[in-house]
């Protein structure tokens, strides 16, 4: 009989362990407040909120440290029915509004970006595209244009441009002779890039003022410039390609909803009003 009775023990036992541990989800229950349920779920949403650095702390760690604070956050919201104003309201209410805009988007950019339409945008930019051109140029920045006359003079006279600039220039370029090396369109400001568009090479042109003083400016060359290569403009083209996907969702989302605006005789100053919301 004893044995028979160890044997039932065992089995039960065996039993014990081959039962299958309670399934968890975002559903299971880890504390209460005041009969307010807490899941797994709310402490996985705050985790994934969190900075990268807190994310890498040890799970027993975050897990104890996300429970109680969101315990903690929850008895304080339970003791805010009285305190929350029509402000208050209409912040929740903006603040639900974008988040839920901001998960259309996210779902928006989804599939935009992929091999096939990085390289069909690469084409459309690049493939047909003129080549444009790039100016290898130097200039000698001074503050005042009684300066800069000045050493033009001197450069009409034979002076060194490179030598000149190493003495007089006010910005880093001096050390190496007012060089700027080669840029394209668009990389320089308009006053400047319209002066060195306007020279041809060897040809000193200026004073001309920018904000950042004035310019003596000595195109050394010019060459076409080659497309890049699609690896270098990658994150620039797929950033492209997301932002055009969230612009049409966008006019898709409004051009199909019913938009009436009551704005005559609204002042628009109301807006900053310290009595707008009565109190």
């Amino acid at each position: 009989m004893k044995l028979r009775a160890g044997g039932f023990a065992l089995a039960v036992l065996g039993a014990a362990w081959a039962l299958p541990v309670m399934a968890q989800d975002a559903s299971t229950v880890v504390a209460t407040v005041n009969g307010t349920d807490i899941t797994l779920g709310h402490l996985a949403a705050a985790r994934a909120q969190l900075p990268a650095q807190y994310q890498q702390l040890p799970d027993d760690v975050l897990f104890r440290g996300l429970l109680d604070q969101v315990i903690q956050q929850t008895a304080l919201s339970q003791a805010a029915d009285k305190l929350v104003t029509k402000r208050d309201e209409l912040t929740l209410e903006n603040d639900r509004r974008g988040y839920l805009a901001g998960l259309v988007l996210q779902d928006a950019v989804k599939g935009a970006v992929s091999d096939e339409a990085l390289q069909a945008a690469y084409d459309a930019k690049y493939k047909n595209a003129a080549p444009g051109m790039e100016y290898n140029a130097a200039h000698i920045l001074v503050k005042t244009e009684e300066e800069a006359k000045k050493l033009k003079e001197e450069l009409d006279k034979g002076a060194d441009f490179a030598e000149l600039a190493r003495q007089h220039s006010t910005d880093g370029s001096a050390a190496g002779g007012g060089s700027l090396g080669w840029f394209g369109l668009g990389m320089m400001v308009k006053p400047f890039e319209d002066a060195v568009v306007a020279l041809k090479a060897g040809e000193i042109g200026g004073p001309l003022q920018t904000q950042f003083g004035w310019h003596l400016v000595k195109l050394n060359e010019t060459r076409a410039a080659e497309a890049p290569k699609l690896e270098e403009v990658r994150d620039e083209l797929a950033a492209e390609l997301e932002q055009a996907a969230i612009d049409a969702r966008i006019k898709a989302a409004t051009d199909g909803a019913t938009v009436t605006r009551t704005v005559d005789g609204i002042d628009p100053a109301l807006l900053k009003s310290p009595t707008l919301f009565g109190n």
